[in-house]
């Protein structure tokens, strides 16, 4: 078997996991050895989802090496009331996985094959926005996932929230956020610190990978670029308040998504 037809296999095996109700994204068939292998398979992903690219997860390269990255390919839940996602289960009882973060909107195009200053990447985004990535584990609980495997499956990234706009002046001062997160009779607060110094700063890095990778990024994409305080458990049809000290803040509700076989 050819390594494009061993990295197809792979693909059509992550993709069916997102929506299986236990899901478990090891395939011992094939496992990816390169980041190479990874981005391929993330590519092949992108078609066999036939969605367009919502926008993309980032951090910049950390220091052993390890790239960050994966496109965002369920579509974008803005502003709703509601936002439909898959809840982990343990035992009875259901949570959402969120991780608090900022995206920054693309308001042109960065064609590929183009290596674009950073002066040029600022004058291209067209705001900024709160956010909450959305997290699926798909891996097995008892199954220890390669960085590589990981990074093929799209680091549990299973859509986007995004939320109410923001200054942009604001959100690339805002290197500490606290964030407030309550629900009922509930308050949790977080001293929120940036993965990577400055949110903005993995936009920068993102956009000239992945361009000199012949990527192209498009109009009204969303980057995300790390979560202030990690993955926080939301409860299910309770109404839950996001506060970002000087920034914003929103409120939403989350339900179950019903397309699981």
């Amino acid at each position: 078997m050819s390594k494009f037809e061993q990295i197809y296999q792979l693909t059509q095996h992550l993709f069916a996991q997102r929506t299986i109700r236990d899901p478990a994204s090891e395939f011992e068939l094939f496992k990816p050895e390169s980041i190479d292998d990874a981005f391929a398979v993330q590519q092949q992903m992108i078609e066999l989802s036939g969605n367009t690219v919502t926008g993309w997860k980032c951090l910049v390269p950390l220091d052993n090496g390890q790239l960050i990255f994966a496109p965002i390919i369920a579509t974008a839940v803005n502003q709703q009331a509601c936002c439909a996602i898959i809840a982990s289960q343990k035992g009875d009882e259901a949570v959402g996985l969120i991780e608090p973060e900022i995206a920054f909107v693309l308001g042109q195009d960065f064609d590929a094959n183009q290596e674009y200053s950073i002066e040029k990447i600022d004058s291209g985004i067209r705001a900024t926005h709160m956010a909450l990535e959305l997290i699926q584990g798909r891996f097995s609980a008892d199954y220890s996932a390669s960085y590589f495997e990981k990074l093929a499956d799209g680091l549990s990234n299973q859509g986007l929230y995004l939320g109410p706009e923001i200054d942009k002046a604001l959100a690339y001062q805002a290197s500490k956020v606290n964030i407030t997160v309550s629900h009922q009779d509930e308050v949790r607060s977080f001293n929120g610190i940036h993965p990577c110094e400055l949110p903005q700063n993995p936009v920068y890095w993102l956009v000239n990978y992945l361009t000199s990778k012949g990527i192209s990024l498009k109009k009204g994409q969303a980057i995300i670029t790390g979560s202030y305080c990690g993955v926080i458990k939301v409860p299910m049809d309770t109404l839950v308040k996001f506060q970002y000290q000087g920034l914003g803040e929103m409120q939403l509700k989350f339900i179950m998504q019903h397309e699981l076989a």
